[in-house]
């Protein structure tokens, strides 16, 4: 079978939804299933439940409110549709994510999975940085604090000195500013790995999609997180926040070019099941619209998450 008759054969099974196999025990995180509900999954060992699909706090979500675009209904019908967790970071235009988020937050905070994160890698500006992030949020607490953007040359060791940033995020937990501290990143696997070893941190984001350059991030990561027992939160799904790896989107778009551009493009619905059969506990996934998010959010509700084979498949399809 040649890449397209494979790829044409994943839209038939999507098609086809429950008709497909079920993931074994061993393959997936457990998933509280409602035919009528979006599926929640354990977030590791914390203890929390949050939605599958998360919204993520780039594309729609990063831009200001105007006559077209509300991103204030975006977090709304989120909400609405079940979904909890909210991604979002003051990296984001600057403090425009997280405003928006807080348009929302203010009278709907009772029930959502709030994740932001720092950049500063200091006890100060973390302080600083984090306090600033929930004026906007409009809220005196977090769920989660992730240290964000993990480089290949990152100084781990700084990061546990009393004036570094884990000496902060482990205070504001003490605080209970917030209840979980993870880092993010999506360059190195090895230098993310290197820092999930090296310290007792509650979550891991970093990028899950099929193609060959984040075979590490699949192979030699993924499993320490869950021998660790690390909530894995999945970004760039679809190949990046314009989702590059989609049908129908050019690999450049207004923001900026993305990581993984690749001719060979997948319906999103493949995507999804690709990531979302993987052992993880949500995927982020960044929406312009309302009727995007809407989409998302039904794939997910009625699809049945890809196999271990189906996974492998897919991703020598779009080697």
């Amino acid at each position: 079978m040649n890449r397209r008759e494979f790829i044409k054969s994943l839209a038939v099974t999507c098609a086809l939804g429950t008709q497909a196999p079920r993931l074994g025990a061993a393959e997936a995180i457990a998933t509280k299933t409602d035919s009528s509900k979006l599926p929640h999954r354990p977030l590791g060992k914390t203890g929390a439940l949050v939605s599958a699909l998360a919204l993520g706090g780039v594309i729609g979500m990063q831009l200001p409110p105007s006559a077209e675009h509300d991103p204030a209904a975006l977090a709304e019908t989120a909400l609405d549709m079940g979904i909890t967790y909210f991604d979002t970071a003051p990296s984001y235009n600057n403090g425009q994510s997280e405003t928006n988020y807080g348009q929302v937050l203010a009278r709907r905070r009772k029930g959502v999975f709030l994740a932001t994160k720092t950049e500063s890698r200091t006890y100060d500006g973390t302080m600083r940085g984090l306090e600033q992030s929930l004026k906007r949020l409009r809220t005196d607490h977090v769920d989660l604090i992730q240290i964000h953007g993990i480089s290949a040359n990152e100084d781990l060791a700084a990061w546990d000195k009393p004036d570094g940033v884990l000496a902060a995020l482990r205070k504001l937990r003490e605080q209970k500013v917030t209840r979980f501290i993870g880092l993010t990143g999506h360059d190195s696997a090895a230098k993310l790995r290197q820092a999930i070893e090296m310290y007792e941190l509650d979550t891991l984001l970093t990028t899950l999609n099929p193609v060959t350059r984040r075979q590490p991030f699949r192979e030699e990561l993924l499993p320490v997180a869950n021998q660790k027992q690390m909530g894995v939160i999945a970004m760039k799904v679809m190949g990046g926040g314009n989702g590059c790896l989609v049908t129908g989107n050019p690999l450049n778009k207004v923001l900026r070019p993305y990581h993984d551009q690749t001719s060979h493009q997948v319906a999103p619905p493949h995507l999804l099941r690709y990531t979302l059969g993987l052992p993880i506990s949500v995927a982020v996934v960044g929406v312009a619209t309302v009727e995007q998010l809407k989409g998302n959010v039904a794939i997910v509700k009625e699809m049945v998450p890809m196999t271990l084979a189906e996974r492998k498949d897919l991703e020598q399809a779009m080697a």
